[in-house]
């Protein structure tokens, strides 16, 4: 393993490991069946030189790749019912992968439109500290004194496709043209904004044949739906909202099977999964004055969050924040997190910099947040995702081929 930051050396790996497995939490399986795996497989089948294929696929002409966000494998399997055409697919063709850590949007993008893991391109989280700053950087919103090439500066799997003469399209929502986010995970190739869902499956149809100088060539379609996750952050993944999201996403699905050219594939996959948090099990560090001790800010989300501490405090902030958090919460320093492999095999100094002196992830239904920090808005949304247990960590890897002409 190699590690980009000198606090992460002489850390017991097997311990912290069978500390996870103790708490219910699981490791990413990077390198064998993680979301950072997809892209370089996807990559060799359409005959892009010197890329991994994990997935052992065969090679392709046109292929698709659908990014559900928000559904995780438990709750796909769990409503077969709402969801018929993802499950058959799960039947005849489906693998468990896991999303990286954290499990939250801004990172398992970065992840799946990079092809590795957070560990290497460095988009660690959904609020990350700007190092050297008592800035936050909010992924989702992004911050114009940041350039998101340089913050994330490795050439993405759509630049690699694109450079090895793929025709490549990315089709989402037309809001995200252009976003920070978008820029750092997922640039290069031709964006085509589509917000109507089945407008957005023609558009994707249409773009697996190529353009017109094109056609014949292999392609690339990055397909982007997330009203499964917006659903279920505000109603709850137990919830009738949060099913009838799942039933549109399904028939979204079959409606992109049917505009595909023959020939073609289509992957299917997700970021992360969801739970739904009890609100008596959320603590709120503004209400604890422990675990204010030696705090500088806190940075991650609710389920994964990042606690950065004031020089010299550290022993004494593990402690208290270990003791305080026994019930319900694992609590790991920088060094024990990049050792056991949580951010991938690599870690670089910028990566590693990006990370709390201590990841505190949510075993069960609980959260941590500071309302003196994280708006109202967010420390009440019902569904949410972030840490390693298998409901936010699994997600589905569905295969489907397009009979030939």
């Amino acid at each position: 393993m190699t590690i980009g930051n000198s606090r992460a050396s002489h850390v017991d790996t097997p311990r912290i490991v069978g500390t996870l497995l103790g708490a219910g939490l699981i490791a990413p399986r990077y390198g064998t069946a993680a979301l950072s795996d997809v892209m370089p497989s996807v990559l060799t089948a359409l005959g892009v030189a010197g890329e991994a294929n994990v997935l052992e696929l065969a090679p392709q002409r046109r292929v698709c790749v659908l990014l559900v966000d928000g559904l995780g494998w438990e709750l796909l399997r769990i409503h077969r019912d709402e969801a018929p055409v993802l499950n058959d697919l799960a039947d005849r063709a489906g693998r468990v992968f896991t999303a990286g850590f954290p499990t939250t949007t801004t990172s398992s993008l970065t992840s799946l439109g990079v092809g590795v893991p957070a560990g290497q391109h460095g988009m660690t989280g959904y609020q990350v500290r700007v190092p050297g700053t008592r800035r936050l950087l909010n992924a989702l919103q992004w911050d114009a004194r940041i350039d998101p090439r340089e913050w994330q500066p490795c050439r993405t799997a759509l630049q690699r496709a694109e450079a090895a003469g793929v025709t490549v399209t990315s089709v989402a929502p037309v809001k995200f043209k252009g976003s920070g986010l978008t820029e750092a995970s997922l640039r290069g190739g031709r964006y085509v904004g589509v917000d109507d869902p089945s407008e957005r499956a023609r558009a994707a149809g249409l773009a697996m044949i190529g353009d017109g100088s094109t056609v014949g060539g292999p392609t690339l379609t990055y397909v982007y739906y997330g009203a499964v996750d917006r659903t279920g952050h505000v109603h709850g993944c137990k919830s009738p909202e949060w099913r009838a999201s799942l039933v549109a996403a399904d028939a979204f699905t079959g409606e992109l099977m049917a505009s595909m050219p023959p020939d073609a594939l289509l992957v299917v996959t997700a970021d992360h999964g969801m739970v739904d948090i009890d609100a008596a099990q959320i603590v709120d560090v503004a209400d604890n004055p422990a675990l204010q001790v030696g705090v500088e800010m806190l940075a991650g989300e609710g389920r994964s969050r990042y606690v950065h501490v004031r020089p010299g405090a550290i022993d004494d902030a593990l402690s208290i924040w270990r003791e305080e958090l026994e019930n319900g919460f694992c609590v790991l320093t920088r060094a024990e997190a990049i050792g056991a492999g949580l951010l991938g095999p690599i870690v670089s100094p910028a990566a590693a910099d990006r990370v709390g002196d201590l990841v505190v992830l949510a075993q069960g239904s609980g959260a941590v947040f500071d309302r003196r920090v994280d708006s109202r808005t967010v420390m009440a949304l019902i569904g949410q995702h972030g840490s390693l247990t298998a409901a936010e960590l699994l997600v589905p890897l569905l295969l489907h081929q397009s009979p030939p002409a």
